[in-house]
């Protein structure tokens, strides 16, 4: 009997901590319930969308409020591009690991992107802005610096492959470092991003287009390429008001889109061994 009493005791006070974790419609003022979230699953929606908009999102349950809709959904697609930032270029990696090849790969685009990802870390660090703006050049700066130096070490050029390791890693100290790299000059270098991370598309779509494959080029990376960019133009268009960051990630969306069509036209063909692999 005591140890049936016991259990029951025990099964209430679990089911009375669970209640006590949902979600508590609350009575205001004027009789309207407002919906009261636990601090552990408040806090970070108000991180993630300003009280402003926590209250009247969820509190209020104001579906109508179409500036908070926008900016809430903006913040999500942000986080999400920042998720999949992190781990897009795996994939590839992986392939070329599998492979111990990196053929099909442009040595020029992959140079040209991350010097862009150093330049565009480099100019968010110093500016302090939040990471959830910005967190997915910091992964793809690691992955394209990988992939790079992949490329060299398969094309049996060590020595280049350790020079370009040495040059990335002397280009984010001094970006980086005030002393050595202006406030202006880091901003110049920030705009010229921009027409910097659209040309590194150019030599690869060049090289599928000329070897009539996409050789090791992962089919994941590239479709995720393609959706965070678009998605950056939504997200852009909401929390920003920069022309010209609209018009460079309206253009990264169109150029990867091209080797999306690229992927699905060339699929299942692979690079003529008769004939040497383009790189550049």
């Amino acid at each position: 009997m005591l140890r049936g009493l016991l259990l029951l005791v025990v099964i209430f006070c679990n089911l009375a901590s669970c209640c006590l974790s949902l979600p508590i419609p609350a009575p205001d003022h004027f009789g309207n319930h407002r919906m009261i979230l636990p601090p552990l699953l408040k806090e970070p929606l108000v991180a993630l969308v300003g009280q402003k908009c926590y209250t009247s999102l969820v509190e209020d349950l104001n579906v109508t409020d179409v500036p908070c809709l926008k900016y809430s959904l903006s913040k999500g697609l942000g986080f999400g591009i920042v998720l999949g930032g992190s781990i897009v270029k795996i994939p590839q990696i992986i392939t070329i690991l599998t492979h111990h090849s990196a053929q099909g790969l442009s040595l020029a685009s992959n140079v040209l992107e991350t010097l862009s990802c150093i330049i565009t870390t480099a100019y968010n660090l110093r500016q302090g802005n939040p990471f959830s703006t910005w967190g997915e050049t910091c992964f793809l700066t690691i992955q394209n610096t990988i992939i790079t130096l992949m490329i060299l070490f398969y094309a049996r050029q060590y020595n280049k492959t350790l020079g370009a390791l040495a040059g990335f890693l002397v280009a984010l100290y001094a970006l980086t470092t005030g002393e050595l790299t202006p406030s202006w000059a880091m901003s110049g270098l920030y705009a010229a991003t921009i027409p910097l991370s659209l040309a590194s598309k150019v030599p690869q779509i060049y090289t599928n287009f000329s070897n009539g494959s996409t050789g090791q080029l992962s089919v994941f990376a590239v479709l995720n390429y393609f959706l965070g960019t678009t998605a950056r133009v939504f997200t852009t268009m909401t929390e920003l008001d920069d022309p010209l960051m609209l018009t460079g990630v309206v253009l990264a969306s169109l150029l990867n889109a091209v080797l999306v069509i690229q992927v699905f036209l060339y699929w299942g063909k692979k690079v003529d061994d008769n004939k040497p692999a383009k790189h550049d």
